[in-house]
């Protein structure tokens, strides 16, 4: 594409060079730049863009997008912006001609659940004869496609490859996770949302907004938009108003509105909810009638996430037949609340809970299903928000009559260190540490100290009676395991069938 094309609609501070070259590619990492690409500098938490323009220039770039001025050859275009992440957004939709136009685009944000309420909404619009394509925390798929999602919601450029495929695959419908980070870094500006779905907010990722107020100023930018015309687009918010924050968003967004949770004023909500551990029913009932619907998820939180869905599928035109045939085709979500099945009957249940209202939620989900004792094994990922770790130990604690403080994606930290300070909230729950569960009498609650977390899920798995419930949380779908800067291969899933096999060859 030339640059001169390539470059419309953009606030252009400062141009030297050519405008007629042609642009054979983008990237805002060095590493990538390629023959007659351009070059997008970008500042970041750790690095900034601009000290790699020389790599990006050994590596073939003919245009550079700046916010600094910096000398640059006469033979390389040079394209000064106030905000070059801005600028990239703009840049990569006229790239890839703006490949959203001619399909729905559909995000989730919140806190919990966007995963599963994607998982849902997708086999809703399958059912409905549409073809959804899905960007979220699992994976990125579309048209029997799946790639590698190293992140919730990819960086403008990579977002908008991805459509450009999903749009030449033919897919009608894109449902998009959309996180708190590509919010407020701008990575889904100028994408034309019809429906913007709003699940909940608890602590998480305070490492990164510092405080529950940034966290959710970041959530509202999905409703309230961007402060431009381009962004100023969505046609129906989807919002929990059983979460404290519902209302307060319903003031701050100009879409139509439709709420759904359990409150009898809610415009989509369940009635009669029943339980087991393989699934649940309901009525749903919405300004479009009362029908009965059947899902394989199980947990009490997920009747949220099936409401979410159907609210959200209702305003895109989706009758109450097919809403409900999409909830029962749904088998289920990797690593959320998933069922680990054995030959053993032992209850077995993984989860993705990393933050201390997840944890608490799926503990409340399991807890009615649970006939013996609730053990739980959990950790806190390195790295990342130490203020919840205190928290999750307590929550574990409070709720749990057997647990196992582990590791979870350690990263840089010791484990013993993170360990440490979720032991400090187990210890103010009341729950007396265990040194040697296989030499003492487990009739009364406890906790027991194993970093090693394949041995965690072991030892739960080994001290579990028939009756009993192992809820593994933290890492759900994720098959591996961060420990130091090496990622290595781990499933929880994988580890806890392993343990149940070899209690069958070794009882």
């Amino acid at each position: 594409m030339q640059l001169a094309k390539l470059l419309e609609g953009i606030a252009v501070s400062d141009f030297r060079g050519n405008s007629e070259i042609e642009i054979k590619g983008l990237a805002y990492d060095s590493r990538s730049v390629k023959p007659g690409y351009l070059f997008v500098a970008l500042k970041g938490q750790t690095e900034d863009g601009h000290d790699f323009i020389k790599n990006a220039l050994q590596n073939g770039a003919v245009a550079l997008v700046l916010e600094q001025s910096r000398g640059t050859d006469t033979k390389t275009a040079r394209i000064q912006v106030p905000n070059t992440r801005k600028a990239l957004s703009r840049l990569a939709a006229n790239f890839y001609n703006r490949p959203f136009t001619g399909m729905t685009l559909i995000g989730i944000t919140g806190t919990n659940g966007k995963t599963t309420s994607s998982y849902v909404l997708e086999s809703i619009l399958s059912a409905a004869g549409a073809v959804p394509g899905v960007i979220g925390t699992i994976n990125y798929r579309f048209s029997g496609q799946t790639l590698d999602a190293p992140v919730t919601t990819p960086e403008s450029l990579d977002l908008m490859r991805i459509l450009r495929k999903m749009a030449d695959g033919g897919v009608t419908d894109v449902i998009m996770e959309v996180s708190s980070h590509a919010l407020r870094q701008g990575r889904v500006r100028g994408c034309p949302f019809h429906v913007g779905v709003f699940t909940n907010i608890s602590r998480d990722h305070l490492d990164y907004h510092n405080s529950m107020e940034d966290y959710f100023e970041a959530k509202s930018l999905l409703f309230r938009g961007f402060g431009e015309k381009e962004t100023d687009h969505l046609k129906w918010a989807i919002i929990n108003t059983d979460d404290p924050k519902g209302e307060e968003l319903i003031q701050l967004t100009g879409a139509n509105v439709a709420t759904y949770g359990l409150g009898k004023n809610c415009n989509v909500r369940a009635e009669g909810i029943q339980l087991t551990t393989s699934g649940m029913t309901a009525s749903l009932v919405t300004p479009a009638g009362k029908i009965g619907i059947r899902s394989s998820l199980i947990g009490d939180f997920n009747i949220y996430n099936i409401l979410a869905a159907s609210a959200a599928a209702l305003c895109l035109g989706i009758d109450l037949d097919g809403v409900a045939s999409g909830i029962a085709h749904l088998e289920g979500v990797p690593g959320r609340l998933e069922l680990v099945k054995n030959r053993q009957s032992l209850v077995i249940v993984v989860d993705y809970a990393h933050t201390p209202d997840a944890l608490l939620k799926a503990i409340q989900s399991v807890k009615p299903l649970t006939k013996g004792k609730l053990i739980t094994v959990f950790g806190c990922g390195g790295d990342r928000d130490k203020g919840k770790r205190r928290e999750m130990g307590r929550v574990a604690g409070e709720h749990s009559d057997l647990a196992f403080v582990t590791s979870d994606n350690p990263r840089t930290e010791d484990p013993a260190s993170i360990a440490l300070q979720i032991e400090k909230g187990v210890h103010e729950s009341g729950l007396k540490k265990i040194e040697s569960p296989f030499d003492e009498d487990l009739a009364g609650p406890g906790y027991i100290l194993e970093l090693d977390r394949g041995k965690a899920i072991q030892s739960a798995i080994g001290l579990a009676h028939a009756r009993d419930l192992i809820l593994i949380a933290g890492k759900g779908h994720e098959d591996y395991q961060i420990i130091g800067k090496e990622k290595r291969h781990f499933d929880d899933r994988e580890v806890a069938a392993q343990a149940v096999r070899n209690l069958a060859n070794n009882p």
